[in-house]
């Protein structure tokens, strides 16, 4: 006599599905928005970034004169990690998905992660080189360096950050829109491409930056008459702006082999959060620079929270 066993079928598993791209859109644009809205300039720039900057330095980093080219090198790098909080410089996290390997092998994630720092930095370089060339050759002439203001008191270096924070905001939100498949994707096949775009987009910041210590360090640079050491001092302030995004990198690679990891890097789910994170920061970008920057002084409304006065 023969035994029959029975098995329940066994159902292939279904991957659960990313979030809808409607979905993704919306939820990072208003978390963009809102971000604009409860941003506190005082808290990055004074209480981090100043703190942070006068405990590495080990001196009153804003008023403390740079003592010599070696002193400006080592305050370009530092005020550059110190200012990775501000509002000219946050939106570096919007390409933290795209340098994060999404092999299940460490050490081939190590090394997908190395390769996209470096073409990521090779953009970021280019442009922090040339900027800081052309800038001690202007010298007083850059806007970014002018004392001036004109219209309701508007300082003339605030119409560059506004002008360039928001084309790179547009440009984050395009790019984003891209990795969710919206609009056509310039990049589509080309991840070097992307990344290089990506990184110039971060050393693009430099261009806008009105931080108080940046202003300082291009100023001293300026006043070297020497083309040379500002490209020096701007590409380590420019490394300096996203060593904590390559820390954050390589920490993935530790647990991206992890169920999470591997949840986490799913083709469709990781091109969501690429997406949705370039979003987030691009309509963050535009909305702070663009609208609330010149709502304090007079042109147009914007919501002020408590804390920010």
């Amino acid at each position: 006599m023969t035994t029959v066993t029975s098995r329940a079928p066994v159902m292939p598993e279904v991957p659960a599905r990313p979030p809808s791209r409607v979905a993704t859109i919306v939820v990072s644009l208003v978390a963009g928005v809102a971000l604009a809205v409860v941003w506190s300039a005082q808290l990055v720039d004074r209480e981090i970034g100043m703190t942070v900057a006068n405990s590495v330095l080990g001196t009153d980093a804003r008023n403390t004169a740079i003592a010599g080219s070696v002193a400006g090198v080592v305050f370009a790098f530092v005020s550059g990690f110190a200012g990775t909080f501000t509002a000219c410089n946050v939106a570096v996290f919007g390409a933290l998905p795209a340098v994060t390997a999404r092999s299940h092998e460490r050490r081939a994630r190590l090394r997908g992660i190395a390769s996209a720092l470096g073409w990521l930095s090779v953009g970021l370089l280019a442009v922090a080189v040339v900027y800081g060339f052309v800038s001690v050759l202007l010298g007083s002439a850059l806007p970014q360096l002018s004392t001036a203001r004109v219209g309701n008191d508007v300082p003339v270096r605030l119409l560059q950050s506004i002008v360039v924070f928001g084309v790179i905001g547009i440009a984050f939100v395009y790019l984003g829109l891209a990795s969710l498949s919206v609009v056509p994707d310039p990049f589509a096949g080309r991840p070097r491409a992307r990344l290089f775009t990506l990184g110039a987009l971060i050393g693009g910041f430099l261009v806008g930056r009105p931080y108080p210590l940046f202003q300082k360090l291009l100023t001293y640079a300026a006043d070297t008459h020497n083309p040379l050491y500002g490209s020096l001092a701007l590409a380590l302030q420019a490394l300096g702006n996203i060593l904590l995004m390559a820390v954050l990198a390589g920490l993935f690679s530790l647990f991206a082999g992890s169920r999470l990891g591997r949840w986490l890097s799913e083709p469709r789910r990781a091109a969501v959060l690429a997406g949705g994170a370039l979003l987030l920061l691009g309509a963050f970008m535009v909305v702070y620079w663009d609208v609330r920057l010149p709502a304090r002084f007079g042109y147009g409304w914007f919501p002020t929270m408590p804390w920010n006065g």
